[in-house]
C-alpha cells in the first residue's frame, strides 16, 4: 500500500471507531473527500485484513470489519494502527519478497547471491522476480531497522536474524519481558514500538507449551483511537526535529468537514482540496493525556504555530536550516511555553481554587491528585475542611476541563472571570437535570 494511501487508511479507521458504523457510505465518503467507488474498495481491503487476522475460522464466523474495531472487555484490545499494519504499507511483491528474505535467515547466515537464488525458487508465479540490487536493498533496510545483522568477516557477507537476546533468555524469563512489555505497551506512551516487539515476543513464545498456556495475562479496553493512529506519524516528525529539517503537509483542522483528501497524480482529474497546504518547522511535539491528542509546535511565517496531528496527511520533510537559528527558535518556544498548562502561548494569569477535602476518608484522595497532576502549582493555604491552590497558567482554557473534572470538590476563586465562567456552565449542566 503506497504511504499516500496510509494516510486514507488512518483517517477511515479514526472515523470508523468514532462513529462506530453510524455514517452510510455516502456520509462517510462526502466526509473523507474520497468517491463511493474508493469507499467501497477500501473497505474491501480492511475487511481482507480482518478476515486474514483470522485464517483458522469458518468464513461465516469471521468478524465483520465493525466488530473488529469493537473491542469486548475480555479482549486483549489490538490497537487500530496494529490492524492497519497487518494490512502491510508495502506492495504485495515487497511483503512476500522480505517474508521469505526472513524465513531464510532464521537459524543460518547467507549472502546476498543465496538470498537471492532462494527468493527466485520461491517467489509466486504471479510476482516478477527480483534481482541483486532489490536484494541488497531490501537487506540494507532490514539492517538499519535492527532486524537483521551482518556477520564479521571477509567478502561476500553474510547475514541472518538478529534474535540474539531472545535466543539467550529462558523460557521463564521470555515470558517475564513479555508481560513487562504488553503491561507498558498498554499503559504508556509512544507505544507503537511496544506493540510491535510484543507481537515478536509473542510469536517466539507460541512456540512452546510454557508460552501457549501463560500468555494474555492482562485484559485492555482501548480508549484513545486518535493517540494510538497519529503515532505512524510521530517518529517522522521526531526525525525532522532532530535534522532541523523543515516539514510539508496538507491540514485538516478540527472544523473541517473532511479529514482527507487524494493526492492527485493525473492532472486531468486533479480537484480543489479542502485542506490547507503548510510548511513550516517542527520545533516540538506536545501529548495531551487528558484528550488522548497528539500536537505539533513548529516555527512558520506567521511565528509559532500548533497543528494538532490527526488532521496532518502526506507529511514530507523539506530542507534543513541553519543549527544556531533553530536553537533560536526552541529557545524563543520554550519561553512562550514557560506557564502553559499544554500548548496556550496566551497571557499568564494566575489561578486561585478552594479544594474540598472528602469526608472521613484517608488518604486525601483529592490532595494526593493534585499534587501529582498540578503541575507547577502550589498549596498555599490548608486547614481540616479544605486547601487553597495556586497557578500561573497561560490563559484559563486548557486548566478549565480539570478543575471541572473535581466537581463539587473544587469552587475556583480567582479570577473573577473564570469564577463567572464555571458558573454559568454549571448551571447549564444543572438545567439538563431539571425534572421532566
Amino acid at each position: 500500500m503506497a504511504k499516500e494511501s496510509f494516510d486514507k487508511e488512518i483517517q477511515f479507521l479514526r472515523m470508523l471507531a468514532l462513529t462506530s458504523g453510524a455514517f452510510s457510505r455516502q456520509q462517510f465518503a462526502e466526509r473523507l473527500g474520497i468517491s463511493v467507488h474508493t469507499f467501497d474498495k477500501t473497505i474491501r481491503r480492511l475487511k481482507d485484513v480482518a478476515g486474514s487476522m483470522q485464517p483458522h475460522l469458518p468464513q461465516e464466523q469471521v468478524k465483520e470489519l465493525a466488530d473488529a474495531v469493537r473491542f469486548s472487555y475480555y479482549d486483549s484490545a489490538d490497537p487500530l494502527l496494529l490492524f492497519l499494519f497487518r494490512a502491510k504499507s508495502v506492495k504485495e511483491s515487497e511483503s512476500q519478497r522480505i517474508s521469505l528474505l526472513l524465513a531464510s535467515m532464521n537459524g543460518q547466515a547467507l549472502t546476498a547471491m543465496e538470498l537471492l537464488d532462494m527468493c527466485c525458487n520461491s517467489m509466486p508465479a504471479h510476482l516478477s522476480l527480483p534481482d541483486e540490487k532489490t536484494i541488497r536493498s531490501d537487506l540494507k533496510y532490514l539492517e538499519e531497522v535492527g532486524v537483521i545483522k551482518r556477520e564479521a568477516g571477509p567478502r561476500p557477507y553474510r547475514y541472518r536474524i538478529q534474535d540474539d537476546m531472545v535466543r539467550s533468555l529462558s523460557d521463564e524469563e521470555l515470558l517475564d519481558l513479555y508481560d513487562f512489555v504488553d503491561v507498558m505497551a498498554n499503559t504508556q506512551v509512544p507505544s507503537v514500538q511496544g506493540y510491535l516487539l510484543r507481537d515478536g515476543l509473542k510469536k517466539q513464545l507460541s512456540g512452546n507449551a510454557l508460552g501457549q498456556n501463560a500468555l494474555e495475562p492482562f485484559l485492555y479496553k482501548y480508549h484513545y483511537y486518535s493517540r494510538i493512529l497519529d503515532e505512524a506519524h510521530l517518529f517522522t516528525l521526531l526525525h525532522a526535529i532532530r535534522h532541523r529539517r523543515k516539514v510539508r503537509f496538507l491540514y485538516f483542522s478540527p472544523k473541517s468537514e473532511k479529514s482527507y483528501a487524494s493526492k492527485n497524480t493525473n492532472p486531468l482529474f486533479a480537484r480543489d482540496s479542502e485542506g490547507q497546504t503548510e510548511k513550516t518547522l517542527p520545533l516540538k511535539i506536545v501529548y495531551d493525556h487528558q484528550y488522548g491528542r497528539w500536537y505539533l509546535l513548529s516555527h512558520g511565517r506567521e511565528g509559532i504555530r500548533k497543528y494538532r496531528m490527526e488532521g496532518m496527511t502526506q507529511i514530507e520533510e523539506d530542507e534543513a536550516v541553519d543549527e544556531v537559528w533553530h536553537e533560536e527558535k526552541r529557545n524563543q518556544l520554550a519561553e512562550k511555553l514557560q506557564y502553559s498548562w499544554l500548548i496556550d502561548t496566551g497571557r499568564p494569569v494566575t489561578v486561585r481554587a478552594r479544594f474540598y477535602n472528602p469526608e472521613g476518608l484517608e488518604p486525601n484522595f483529592i490532595k494526593e491528585r493534585v499534587r501529582s497532576q498540578g503541575q507547577w502549582g502550589q498549596i498555599t493555604f490548608e486547614d481540616e475542611h479544605s486547601f487553597i491552590y495556586e497557578i500561573t497558567v497561560n490563559g484559563t482554557t486548557e486548566i478549565r476541563p480539570w478543575l471541572r473534572s473535581f466537581g463539587s470538590s473544587c469552587e475556583v476563586l480567582e479570577p473573577a472571570s473564570l469564577r463567572r465562567e464555571m458558573i454559568a456552565e454549571w448551571k447549564e449542566i444543572q438545567s439538563c437535570y431539571e425534572s421532566v
